[in-house]
């Protein structure tokens, strides 16, 4: 699917003409360049590959360097591949620039970001677990997360058990969000409900099929 990479600047409101307040996350998307293609003769799959922000020589490895080089394009920090059809990819060629514009009003779109980390968490915040009862001969423990052991017979804990842990770091798709309004020359996207992610986190911008 045909996509830019943006970084999430924060949320805030818009209002309609009848006064209603509409909750919208406001995305920096783009513009981007072309880096290289991906083709199935060669990677065994199609896709673009895009650059985002660029960044000077001394902050990237050799054979970062070397790959943009290589296609005569600038140097750029973020890199990321969407996957799309061969006849797509021929009209984008290397060092081309992709901006917002390649979106229009009422879109439905995919974002993909890491979501905010939460640390260490309990099975209450991290999996919603209701808890103990308060009476009833509980005492001590109120937000455990009770029995999780399989008695004699596997006598063992199963894998994938919802158990305390890291909560949040990961990476999250909201789909069929909905473009709600387009600044083309700040290149915002304002995208009509949240996006996974913290203030200024990269996140890729797909339209649906």
């Amino acid at each position: 699917m045909l996509g830019i990479i943006g970084k999430k600047i924060g949320m805030t409101r818009l209002f309609t003409e009848n006064g209603d307040s509409v909750a919208v996350t406001l995305i920096e998307a783009g513009p981007c360049t072309v880096t290289s293609h991906k083709t199935k003769e060669k990677d065994n799959y199609s896709a673009l590959q895009l650059g985002f922000q660029e960044v000077p020589e001394k902050k990237l490895t050799k054979p970062q360097v070397g790959h943009f080089k290589k296609n005569n394009v600038a140097l750029f920090k973020v890199m990321k591949e969407f996957r799309v059809d061969e006849k797509v990819m021929n009209d984008y060629s290397p060092g081309t620039e992709m901006k917002v514009d390649i979106f229009t009003l009422r879109d439905k779109i995919h974002v993909t970001g890491i979501s905010k980390g939460k640390g260490f968490s309990g099975v209450i915040k991290r999996h919603n677990f209701h808890g103990k009862s308060a009476t009833h001969g509980t005492h001590e423990i109120f937000r455990g997360t009770g029995s999780v052991g399989m008695c004699a017979t596997p006598s063992r804990i199963q894998r994938g058990k919802k158990m305390p842990g890291q909560y949040g770091n990961e990476q999250v798709t909201v789909r069929n969000l909905t473009v709600y309004k387009i600044d083309q020359e700040r290149n915002l996207l304002m995208v009509r409900g949240a996006v996974p992610g913290h203030r200024n986190s990269i996140v890729m911008i797909q339209k649906t099929k």
